[in-house]
């Protein structure tokens, strides 16, 4: 098939080289321009200079203005795949082509749609995160389902372990979900709007740790926003510290939420718990943390002692 592909980042260039690689003609690639948007700087492998690399008409565009659809038109695709387009498509441009328009999009639909996906699916604790291959309609993430593929979500992984694992999923998902739609099939899968779930783009503030959440929670948190990402903080005595290793207690610890409290292991527990003075609760154990200038200490060096408070 003739295919345009609509991608931006890493996500949109795996979409493209998987494409590239295949029997498929690639007619046009349109990404948006670089951003200085903190999620946007990571996971940035260029659309663009594929592309070019490979001597695909390129446009660069952030929303669907005359200059886009002109070019679409131009191209003449059987086929749009989308994958990280970040703004919102007209019918006139995701119904053009003869087959619509096929979304990879990195949760399984029709929960986590929306933005960070992968970093909300850990914080709640789901057992899998995966792929959907969905055709495109009005609604955001809404359209029926070509295809899903899932990987289990560990006690230990971070969000950048399932990244890895869902980014190399992209090519195959993209590819499988072409051959079925050329194969005349239409009898995809409608999704239950009723358990769809939306999120939000994250801000700063949204890895801001409440100490009143239960430390399982908290500890999940720290795992979904590993590096590259934004990681998880607290202040202490004036300071932001970013925790980048921690672990849930293994003794049950009472008092007020945030309070330094004594070391465990290789870590120093905080009270964390929504009814922490009851003493019912486990405490997080924090490992390892990082403050704005760069420097790294371990739980020992940082918290030579209980005392203060994590707010």
């Amino acid at each position: 098939m003739r295919v345009a592909t609509l991608g931006y980042q890493t996500w949109g260039h795996r979409t493209l080289q998987a494409l590239i690689d295949s029997d498929h003609e690639v007619v046009l690639a349109i990404t948006h321009p670089k951003s200085e948007h903190v999620y946007e700087q990571m996971w940035a492998d260029s659309v663009a200079d594929l592309a070019a690399e490979n001597g695909v008409p390129v446009h660069v565009a952030n929303k669907p203005d005359d200059a886009f659809k002109a070019a679409l038109a131009e191209a003449a695709p059987d086929i749009i795949v989308a994958n990280n387009w970040r703004t919102w498509l007209p019918a006139e441009v995701f119904d053009a082509p003869k087959y619509g328009t096929l979304n990879i999009h990195d949760s399984l639909l029709p929960k986590y749609t929306g933005f960070s996906p992968l970093i909300w699916a850990l914080i709640n604790g789901e057992e899998e995160v995966g792929l959907t291959a969905h055709l495109m309609d009005e609604e955001l993430d809404a359209g029926d389902i070509v295809l899903q593929r899932s990987t289990t979500v560990g006690p230990t992984d971070t969000v950048t372990d399932l990244f890895h694992r869902t980014i190399d999923m992209i090519g195959p998902i993209t590819l499988d979900a072409l051959d079925l739609i050329a194969s005349g099939r239409t009898d995809w899968t409608p999704q239950d709007r009723s358990q769809a779930t939306f999120f939000h783009k994250r801000a700063p503030q949204d890895s801001h740790v409440d100490w009143s959440w239960p430390a399982e929670v908290i500890e999940r948190f720290v795992r979904a926003q590993s590096d590259p990402y934004p990681n998880a903080f607290a202040e202490f005595k004036g300071r932001r510290v970013r925790i980048l290793k921690a672990s849930v207690s293994r003794g049950h610890y009472g008092g007020t939420p945030g309070r330094v409290f004594i070391q465990e292991d290789d870590g120093m527990v905080i009270v964390a718990g929504p009814d922490a003075w009851s003493g019912k609760n486990k405490g997080l154990r924090i490992e390892r943390v990082r403050l704005d200038d760069g420097s790294e200490y371990t739980a020992a060096e940082f918290f030579p002692h209980g005392g203060g408070y994590l707010t």
